[in-house]
C-alpha cells in the first residue's frame, strides 16, 4: 500500500500504541493523540527509528467540548490529509451509578461518544470528497447489552455500534468505509483505570492481549467490515444476548462487573 497518513486517538498507552504500531509496520505516517505528550513523543520517536516513518503529536483531551475541532484544525494547519481514522480514546468507571462522580460520567459521554461523532464528521468529509477513507471506531462486547456497575461505559458503548453501522451505511460507495470494533475484556491499562480489573470479568481465563485485538481490529478496517467482534466466545456472547431475555442479560452483566 501507499504511504498514507493515520490519526490515532488514545495513542499514548494499550490499543492505541498497538494500532500506532500496526500502521507504521505497513509503512504509513502517524497522527498521535492523546492527553499527555510526554507518553506521544516516546512513542514517536521509537516508530521513526524502527520504521523509517514520520510520526506527529497532537496532544488533545477529548474530554474538552472544543477538542476535536482544535485537533482538526491542528491537522490542517500542518498540511496533512488523514487516510486512516482511529477512534481508539476512552475509558470507564466501575460501581453504582448514583455513587459515581456526575462530572467524570459526563466527560466520559464526551469522550467515548460526542469526540467520535466529532472526530468522525470532521475527517469524514474530505475522506468523501477524495474517494477514499477507513475509520475504525473502538466499541465493545458491552455495547451489546446494559450493564450495571458500569452503566454509562455500556451505554456509551452501544452508541458507538450504532452510530458506526449507521455511517458506514450512510458512506457506501463513496471510497469511505467505518469499522466498528468490539473487544471484550483485554489486558489493557483501561481496566486499572476503569476499577474493574479485579472483577469476575477480568479473573475468568481468556482475557485478550492487546497486540492480538489490534490486529484484528487493524485487519478488519483494511478489509472495510462494518462490524467485527474479536474472539469466537465473544461474537458468541454478543449473539445469544439477542435471543436471552433481558432480565438475565441484565443479571449476568451486573454478576460479571462486580468485585470477584
Amino acid at each position: 500500500m501507499s504511504r498514507k497518513v493515520a490519526l490515532i486517538t488514545g495513542a499514548s498507552a494499550g490499543l492505541g500504541e498497538q494500532f500506532a504500531q500496526c500502521f507504521a509496520r505497513d509503512g504509513h505516517d502517524v497522527i498521535l493523540v492523546a492527553r499527555g505528550a510526554g507518553k506521544l513523543e516516546a512513542l514517536a520517536a521509537r516508530l521513526e527509528k524502527d520504521h523509517g516513518v514520520t510520526a506527529h503529536v497532537l496532544p488533545a483531551d477529548l474530554g474538552q467540548p472544543d477538542a476535536p475541532q482544535r485537533l482538526f484544525d491542528a491537522v490542517r494547519e500542518r498540511g496533512l490529509a488523514v487516510d486512516f481514522l482511529v477512534n481508539n480514546a476512552g475509558f470507564g468507571s466501575t460501581g453504582a451509578f448514583l455513587d459515581q462522580d456526575l462530572a467524570r460520567e459526563a466527560e466520559m459521554v464526551e469522550v467515548n461518544c460526542t469526540a467520535l461523532l466529532k472526530l468522525a464528521h470532521l475527517f469524514a468529509r474530505p475522506m468523501r470528497e477524495r474517494g477514499f477513507g477507513r475509520i475504525l471506531n473502538i466499541a465493545s462486547t458491552a455495547g451489546f447489552q446494559p450493564g450495571p456497575y458500569m452503566a454509562t461505559y455500556f451505554a456509551t458503548k452501544a452508541f458507538v455500534v450504532s452510530f458506526s453501522e449507521a455511517l458506514a451505511h450512510e458512506l457506501k460507495g463513496t471510497g469511505v468505509t467505518v469499522t466498528c470494533h468490539c473487544p471484550g475484556a483485554t489486558h489493557t491499562e483501561f481496566a486499572q483505570r476503569a476499577g474493574n480489573a479485579k472483577t469476575r470479568l477480568f479473573q475468568r481465563p481468556g482475557v485478550a492481549k492487546a497486540p492480538d485485538v489490534a490486529a484484528d481490529a487493524y485487519a478488519a478496517m483494511m478489509r472495510g467490515r462494518v462490524l467485527a467482534v474479536h474472539g469466537v466466545l465473544n461474537w458468541l456472547g454478543a449473539v445469544m444476548v439477542r435471543f436471552s431475555p433481558r432480565f438475565a442479560v441484565r443479571s449476568l452483566a451486573a454478576s460479571l462487573n462486580q468485585q470477584a
